[in-house]
């Protein structure tokens, strides 16, 4: 099923005349907020040709009208937004994005692959190895389980050496990548319990999507903070599967999602039991540099990963607008637990931005091309 890109005069980074050479790259879904983000990036993006963008609602017209802000960019003003079709979209894209819902995404995902065009999945349609784990969690069958086997879950910084040239990328949701981040690391070196685990995340209003819906009008939201799908957010299904993939067995975690009144951003607050006895300040601060360590070898001079140092804390103020996670932790000598703490923008790091990031990497380009 491996797509265009590689192996091909056309594209291929190390053919001849190379580095000037573009993909031609489709979006399926951009009129959501995750679409909208993916057409700003692939717009900038120097090693892309964004080639088609499709819309029921908005059909005929040109990326410009539809979204002024990318009016300065000649090929806003040029390309228009169609409905999608399959066909059409095999001939124009060697890889296709999709932002559509879950669910969906796999109608298009299965034909795409067929045509031989990569596929990056922005839906959960992909990110589980279960289908019935799937139908638990989306309550419904998995409409192409055959294919859950091959799709690669795009969590870069976990899963860069299995991305480069993987025809299906599934790419992680936003809560998953600000708790799975900051979490593979330290179950993989065996440093916490795999008992216990909590998380607790709050998110911007965006996270729901561009949708009319009574709960996400402005003054449902504005000046109100409020827990929801509790105690089974969707999302767990691939929390724990990864969690549990790096630590060896089965991880079942306590997790908490939070709408709050800003556009973008999550942060996440984790809770361990290290497997260690922390008892006072001694053993905590040895602890904590233990921990660094793991993270430092986990993330050794990783582009989108910001590890703190010294006081400083995640804020959301620092990530929106970037692909960027920052990471920091801290260990409670009166309590002996670790507290680990994550932000992320997410529509970018959280969605779009991480596409592009495996984007990068399946094609063969520098990781932080479009992205800086």
């Amino acid at each position: 099923m491996n797509g265009s890109v590689h192996g091909t005069d056309e594209t291929s980074p190390s053919s001849a005349g190379g580095m000037s050479a573009r993909v031609r790259v489709g979006i399926v879904g951009a009129s959501g907020y995750s679409g909208e983000e993916l057409v700003r990036l692939l717009l900038g993006h120097p090693r892309v040709e964004l080639t088609a963008v499709t819309s029921r609602q908005y059909a005929g017209r040109t990326v410009a009208q539809v979204f002024p802000k990318f009016a300065s960019h000649s090929g806003a003003r040029t390309l228009r937004f169609s409905e999608p079709n399959v066909d059409l979209l095999a001939t124009q894209a060697q890889v296709v994005f999709l932002a559509l819902p879950h669910g969906v995404a796999a109608e298009f995902a299965v034909p795409l692959l067929q045509r031989g065009c990569q596929v990056i999945d922005l839906s959960a349609d992909f990110r589980l190895r279960s289908p019935d784990v799937y139908r638990e969690f989306y309550a419904h069958d998995h409409p192409a389980p055959d294919l859950l086997a091959g799709a690669v879950y795009g969590l870069v910084e976990v899963y860069r050496d299995t991305l480069r040239g993987a025809a299906l990328v599934a790419s992680p949701g936003c809560y998953p990548t600000s708790i799975l981040l900051p979490s593979i690391p330290l179950l993989r070196q065996q440093l916490v319990k795999t008992s216990g685990v909590i998380a607790n995340s709050l998110s911007g209003v965006s996270g729901a999507g561009r949708k009319a819906e009574i709960d996400y009008l402005f003054v449902e939201c504005n000046e109100s903070m409020r827990p929801y799908a509790v105690p089974k957010h969707r999302h767990l299904s691939e929390i724990e599967q990864e969690l549990s993939a790096a630590a060896g067995a089965p991880v079942v975690i306590q997790f908490t999602p939070h709408l709050i009144p800003v556009s973008r951003g999550i942060l996440t607050t984790l809770y361990f039991t290290p497997s260690q006895h922390v008892q006072g300040a001694d053993q905590a601060a040895a602890f904590a540099d233990t921990v660094a360590a793991c993270y430092q070898a986990a993330y050794p001079d990783q582009p989108f990963v910001r590890l703190l140092q010294g006081n400083a804390l995640p804020d959301t103020k620092n990530v929106v607008g970037t692909n960027v996670v920052e990471i920091a932790w801290r260990v409670d000598p009166r309590t002996g637990r670790l507290i680990v703490m994550s932000a992320v923008d997410n529509v970018v790091k959280g969605a779009s931005g991480q596409a592009v990031q495996c984007f990068n990497v399946l094609s063969g380009f520098d990781e932080t091309t479009g992205l800086l």
